[in-house]
């Protein structure tokens, strides 16, 4: 699989911390997580950032401490119209760099087993596989989740060391 090359409309993205009080960008969430109830669930204790062209909100991702040395990536999402053109590992990268700056020392972040490009991307980023969550989305959800014609059942969970 070919990931292009970050192109000058890249380069005009801002992140920036969703304030508790702001809205939060369920479209986008909901693209990386189709339960709002999963997501209402960890968002109160994360931080939330949200990439930005022009004002307009085209990415998330949401970063969870899971103690003091590490946190996780619970949901990252590009906008499908601006997907493909690198946004997604400059939020990763983004997101390694905060979790660094906040002082945790390994960043974790976990997808389904159907996710082939979320895992190449992941890979590419420096993540390892640690773990893998046995019927995770069968347990978790409660309708079948289908990606690239593929059964979502397991929970792939990597790590990388900041």
């Amino acid at each position: 699989m070919y990931l292009p090359a970050m192109t000058p409309a890249a380069e005009n993205i801002t992140i920036q911390l969703l304030e508790k009080h702001d809205a939060l960008p369920y479209d986008l969430l909901l693209l990386a997580d189709p339960s709002r109830e999963m997501i209402d669930a960890y968002v109160p204790h994360s931080f939330v950032y949200v990439a930005l062209m022009q004002e307009i909100r085209i990415g998330v991702y949401v970063l969870t401490p899971l103690g003091e040395k590490k946190a996780e990536v619970k949901n990252i999402a590009i906008h499908e119209t601006w997907q493909g053109r690198g946004l997604g590992k400059q939020l990763l990268t983004d997101a390694a760099a905060k979790a660094r700056e906040l002082g945790f020392e390994k960043l974790v972040i976990g997808t389904g087993n159907s996710s082939v490009a979320q895992l190449y991307l992941y890979q590419r980023s420096g993540f390892e596989i640690t773990e893998i969550r046995k019927n995770f989305f069968l347990q978790h959800y409660p309708e079948p989740i289908y990606e690239n014609g593929i059964p979502c059942k397991h929970m792939i969970m990597l790590e990388k060391q900041l």
